[in-house]
């Protein structure tokens, strides 16, 4: 019985780490965004501040939820890119 739940906590432990990857790149375009998602956890420090249902995909992510979600996080704190080139690298 300890075994089935020392491997049944093991496999949920690296399946949450297994999820997120440190550098995601999105095809656009204007050129692909790469989006530097172990830093984000860093700072948002909620995996919520981005994924409002918690890990796993946003829901509706697309180019209208980046520029609204991303660009407008960025212009309120004063703090990373908001102009296109800037995330966009062709």
């Amino acid at each position: 019985m300890n075994k089935l739940i020392a491997t049944l906590a093991f496999t949920l432990i690296a399946a949450g780490t297994a999820l997120a990857a440190d550098t995601v790149t999105f095809p656009a375009k204007n050129g692909a965004v790469t989006f530097d998602h172990k830093k984000h956890q860093q700072i948002a420090g909620d995996c919520k501040t981005c994924h409002e249902k918690g890990p796993g995909k946003i829901e509706g992510f697309g180019k209208d939820w980046a520029h609204k979600t991303c660009k407008g996080c960025h212009e309120q704190k004063k703090a990373g890119p908001t102009k296109c080139g800037e995330c966009h690298k062709k």
